[in-house]
């Protein structure tokens, strides 16, 4: 009986909503009705107003986007007896619908995520099994080397714990090649990495040939090894000492759970916060996912693997024949079959590893179209909405994250659409300029408050746009590519520890300045049809005014293509850790201020600069996290000395020389992971729709102008190599 009540009060709230949103009002009323919408949910926000407050704010908005869904759909599509209108005009209008499904879908997800979980320490004493698998490919020793040594040094019983470098770079197929040079290659790492396991009391294992990229790589690890659990870091993510501590507890508590996913914390910014300088101030794209969608998601049991950072269950992988394989993002793939199998999961929403980024933008490119073809894979070959075995909120919730990755088709469609009226006069909307404020921009003013509820100090204003929009260019004939031949992607590694040394514009950065200088042609074509056609005026200014958008859009991404040189991938992270500095027989009491994968800068007291010289060999000693007390040295080489008054600042390069010398390089960078959440929520901060604006505006401008002179810059150095070559 109390279903049925529960489902007539449902029932009766849709008619009335539905009655609200299809009512006939004039522009007067609705304009009205918009500003009182727009002005409560900003009231509401000012206050910080949370729990059902924020739901009401979220339903005003909704129904604003549901009058503006209804007016679009009934009002304003060209005639169908007009093809060159309604073609262009009906495409618009499916890209608008998209972006309005997926915001529906953002709500139903992350409307009210779960708070963050509540730390779960295994039981002392009854502490599982655990393999920890790195896979690696290509990546340099000296990285992976960090990698085993932070994983090898996690606080946990030695007799439980065994770390494996599962090594595809090193395969009996590669040292095997007819290519001679892969094949000393292949052999050579397979001999180098061999030894490093070796030194680092770690377990090599490789295979004999590279089948299933990741996904074979680790089934392969499956079948050597027996832990009850499986522990998976990427070549370039180190874990924390607590990290098994904070996630195996979790076990316990559910037989049929798979997976305990933690965040993925980068060390040093992507392309767009290098080259925008943004990676100290904002909050990384990643951590809208990690930090609000993850949590929306595991609130419906949906949270999936992200192949990497996570702890997982052997025997719901073996339920499964292990990691899937079928598409090229085996790990949401691999949660996708296991929730259809009733398996749970957990995300422990706590950076637990710190990793690299791509930190060129062509590589950034090429990591996200092998998520964006992978996930279109997922969708084709295993369309989650009719999966069996999954619950409905957890259909939606996979169907949210695979659809994501059409933004594309819609971005491009936005981008272009204002050019079919500014260059060929063609009537796509059907619209006064009038109505376009009543009801457009309404839903724009409305569907920016909504993300601002819902990712407020997690993403600010306009950067999803144009994270979107530097992706789009590139990554639309990738998802064009695997939609016309699903089963042509094959998996890339993403390239890592990248540096760049000088400043240049990116190889793959010249399709942005065409688009550039055509919008700006566009500009200037809406000043001249307003000068020429006043009769016109409203509607183009109106058009014109989406173009300015999109121009200042356009010109932001100038300078994300314009990559700044950087010398190391790796930033340096505070750590504040006691130590002494030895100068000779000498030791001088000192504090380690930052260090990063490659080095310290070190605060010694007493030190006088000319003891000390460039180069110079010198070693510091200090207690490890991972230690019981024991003093351990670690060899070093000065790279710079800068005095100021008693204390002398010291960078400083490692030289390890021993396996322990790249524990105690994990120990400084990566044992306590405090310090990343610390960076994390230092910089996370809502700068509400209005600043966050017009701050994105300043950022446009500058960033168009630096774009601009590199281009510039680019066609001398151009012209320069020309006149060499002849």
């Amino acid at each position: 009986m109390r279903k049925v009540f529960v489902l007539a009060v449902w029932a009766f709230i849709s008619l009335c909503v539905v009655a609200i949103i299809t009512l006939p009002v004039n522009l007067q009323t609705q304009l009205i009705a918009s500003l009182l919408i727009v002005t409560l949910m900003a009231i509401i926000k000012l206050v910080d107003a949370g729990g059902r407050w924020r739901l009401i704010a979220l339903a005003f908005g909704t129904a604003v986007v549901l009058r503006y869904v209804y007016w679009r759909t009934t009002g304003t599509l060209p005639p169908i007896n007009q093809p060159e209108n309604f073609i262009p005009g009906f495409l618009l209008y499916l890209a608008e619908m998209y972006s309005v499904m997926m915001l529906a879908l953002s709500l139903f997800v992350v409307a009210m995520p779960l708070p963050p979980r509540p730390s779960r320490a295994a039981t002392p004493g009854d502490y599982p099994k655990v393999d920890v698998f790195v896979p690696s490919y290509n990546e340099d020793a000296s990285l992976l080397a960090n990698t085993l040594a932070a994983a090898k040094g996690m606080d946990y019983p030695a007799e439980k714990l065994r770390v494996w470098l599962l090594d595809d770079g090193g395969t009996l197929q590669k040292r095997n090649s007819t290519n001679l040079v892969e094949a000393q290659r292949a052999t050579a790492r397979n001999l180098e990495l061999q030894k490093l396991c070796t030194d680092l009391g770690v377990r090599y294992l490789t295979r004999d040939r590279n089948e299933h990229a990741k996904a074979g790589n680790l089934n392969n690890g499956m079948s050597h090894s027996e832990g009850d659990l499986i522990a998976v870091f990427d070549a370039d993510h180190a874990p924390a000492r607590d990290f098994l501590l904070e996630t195996v507890g979790y076990f316990e508590d559910d037989p049929r759970l798979f997976l305990v996913q933690t965040p993925h914390f980068f060390l040093n910014p992507d392309p767009l916060e290098r080259n925008l300088r943004t990676f100290e101030k904002m909050p990384s794209e990643n951590e809208m996912f990690y930090g609000i969608i993850q949590r929306g998601l595991d609130k419906w049991n949906a949270a999936f693997f992200c192949g990497s950072a996570a702890v997982l269950r052997r025997k719901a992988l073996e339920d499964t024949s292990g990691f899937s394989g079928k598409s090229i993002t085996e790990d949401c793939e691999t949660a996708l079959a296991l929730h259809g199998r009733g398996w749970n999961s957990v995300y422990v929403d706590r950076p637990l590893i710190a990793g690299l980024q791509p930190a060129t933008f062509a590589s950034f490119i090429g990591q996200r179209s092998r998520w964006a073809q992978g996930m279109m894979q997922i969708l084709m070959f295993r369309f989650p909405l009719f999966e069996g075995g999954l619950t409905i909120p957890q259909r939606l919730c996979y169907m949210s994250s695979t659809l994501f990755w059409l933004f594309p088709f819609p971005r491009t469609i936005f981008l272009f659409a204002p050019l079919c009226y500014l260059f060929f006069d063609l009537q796509i909307f059907t619209a006064s300029g009038g109505e376009f404020m009543g009801y457009t921009l309404a839903y724009l003013v409305v569907n920016l408050m909504m993300q601002n509820y819902l990712y407020g100090s997690f993403r600010w204003p306009w950067i999803s746009e144009l994270y979107e929009y530097v992706q789009t260019v590139h990554l639309l004939p990738a998802v064009v590519s695997v939609v016309l031949n699903p089963r042509k992607p094959t998996f890339k590694v993403t390239a890592k520890d990248e540096s760049i040394q000088e400043s240049r514009l990116s190889e793959i950065g010249r399709p942005f300045f065409v688009v550039f200088i055509v919008l700006f042609v566009a500009l200037l074509v809406t000043a001249y049809r307003v000068y020429t056609e006043p009769y016109k005026a409203d509607i183009t200014m109106v058009v014109g005014g989406w173009n300015l958008l999109n121009l200042i859009m356009a010109g932001c991404a100038l300078g994300v293509v314009s990559e700044r040189g950087e010398k190391a991938a790796s930033r340096r992270v505070k750590v504040s850790r006691r130590c002494e500095f030895s100068t000779g027989e000498r030791w001088y009491p000192a504090t380690i201020e930052d260090v990063s994968a490659n080095g310290a800068r070190i605060q010694v007291y007493g030190l006088a600069k000319d003891d000390l010289s460039v180069e110079a060999r010198t070693e510091i000693r200090f207690e490890p996290f991972a230690g019981d007390g024991a003093i351990e040295i670690l060899p070093m080489a000065v790279r710079n000395v800068e005095v100021t008054g008693d204390i002398t600042a010291v960078g400083c390069r490692f030289l390890p020389e021993v396996a322990r010398h790249h524990s105690l390089v994990a120990d400084l960078l990566f044992a306590n992971s405090r310090q990343w959440s610390e960076f994390q929520h230092k910089r996370r901060g809502n700068p509400g729709l209005v600043r966050g604006t017009v701050w994105f505006l300043w950022l446009a401008f500058y960033q168009m102008g630096r774009g601009l002179i590199y281009f510039f810059r680019s066609l001398g150095s151009s012209r320069k190599e020309a006149r060499g070559v002849r």
